[in-house]
């Protein structure tokens, strides 16, 4: 009774192979050949005279030792060879020496310990061969949008489930800024690496990469995936700000139009998704002025001047479209030098009103440096964008204290007095 029941166990781990995911039936029943020939090798000492016969699909193997026969008395290895005797009373009476007998051999007979060397033996490969499939299959889809379902978050990460249980992680630094999950929610990313470590494989995915701003349009708009339009580049600020060149292989497609939709209907899902980030879709031109130009909108420039060899562009604008083409915290112009190439120094046109004013970085001595870099984020760059700015709207824009600003006035003030 006990070999029944264990022949039952070892069907019942058949059964339970065959729901592994990522891996073949082929490949299944070449691991569990090889397991039992392992297991068998050792008891045995060889394992080049064992037949074993898998089905998997049923649960059952069949295992035949091809034994030598030799006269009575002169078998030398028990594992190889067979006495004429014994040949003929294991149901085989005209076998004649030197021929090949066949046994069949019952696993189950070898006990509890054996059925239990040789599922550890199963699970530990099955479990090398998942993760090797894992991997492959992963590894191949870096860059492709997912989807996952928040499992569990910690304070340096996230851990998502796909659709198959496959775990992903999302590292807090590849996290939106503002982004806050809920066990269960589901939330889009981009598989952007996959690990295999001391047969550790770690799937890390992210949200503030520029391809899943790039794989999202994609989603969003047929027209990309379909190969009408092309996005040529992308620069981005995760949770701020993001710009985009596209262009059309069609001369009927207006490319910014499709990208942003009826309404904006299209662009609004991307912006939901990314947090409210403002994202500026561009037409890409090959003119290299024209592109500086539009990469700085929605700044109007009056001209500009390109140093092609150090991939500089200086650009003047009037006093005040210098706010815009900056942006809040810079983030424009940023944005701008990145998607070009060029590194960008906006100044003011030479206009005869202007001659005289001043940039606000050559008061370092006198104002604090932070002081100065706040005033900038609100788009005064020289002292006449301050002075042209009443005292009450400059302390509101700036959150800057009474005192901070009448200094800063007073300062600024004296130097045109002189």
């Amino acid at each position: 009774m006990a070999k029944k029941e264990e022949t039952t166990s070892l069907v019942e781990q058949f059964a339970d192979f065959q729901q592994f995911k990522h891996i073949d039936k082929a490949t299944m029943i070449s691991v569990l050949e090889e397991s039992f020939r392992n297991v068998l090798a050792k008891m045995f000492g060889t394992d080049e005279n064992l037949d074993v016969i898998l089905n998997p699909d049923k649960g059952d193997v069949q295992i035949f030792q091809n034994l030598e026969v030799v006269p009575d008395g002169e078998v030398s290895n028990p594992y190889t060879q067979i006495s004429l005797s014994d040949a003929r009373a294991d149901q085989n009476p005209d076998v004649q020496v030197g021929d090949e007998h066949t046994r069949e051999i019952i696993f189950a007979d070898f006990g509890r310990r054996a059925i239990l060397t040789l599922r550890q033996t199963l699970q530990s490969k099955i479990l090398d061969l998942q993760k090797e499939a894992i991997y492959a299959q992963f590894k191949g889809r870096e860059g492709e949008l997912v989807l996952g379902e928040v499992y569990q978050t910690w304070s340096k990460e996230t851990l998502l489930l796909d659709s198959e249980d496959n775990e992903m992680i999302l590292p807090k630094s590849e996290a939106i800024p503002g982004d806050f999950f809920r066990k269960g929610e589901n939330i889009r990313a981009v598989i952007q690496k996959v690990e295999n470590k001391n047969n550790n494989i770690r799937i890390t995915v992210s949200r503030t990469s520029e391809e899943f701003l790039r794989r999202l349009f994609e989603l969003e708009v047929p027209e990309i995936n379909d190969g009408l339009i092309n996005i040529r580049a992308v620069a981005r600020i995760p949770g701020e700000r993001a710009k985009i060149p596209v262009e059309s292989y069609d001369d009927h497609i207006d490319p910014v139009g499709a990208c942003v939709g009826v309404k904006g209907s299209r662009i609004h899902g991307i912006v939901r998704e990314l947090r409210n980030e403002n994202i500026d879709v561009i037409n890409y031109t090959t003119n290299t002025e024209l592109f500086i130009q539009r990469a700085l909108s929605p700044a109007k420039i009056t001209s500009i001047r390109l140093n092609e060899n150090d991939k500089k562009a200086e650009v003047f604008l009037r006093p005040e479209e210098v706010p815009l083409a900056i942006g809040k915290g810079a983030l424009n112009i940023k944005l701008a030098s990145k998607l070009t190439g060029y590194v960008i120094d906006v100044y003011r046109d030479n206009g005869d009103e202007f001659n005289d004013d001043i940039y606000l970085d050559e008061f370092k001595d006198e104002i604090d440096p932070w002081v100065i870099e706040t005033l900038k984020n609100i788009g005064c760059v020289t002292a006449k964008n301050v002075l042209a700015m009443s005292r009450e709207l400059i302390i509101e824009k700036a959150d800057l204290e009474e005192s901070t600003v009448d200094s800063v006035l007073s300062i600024l003030k004296s130097e045109f007095e002189e």
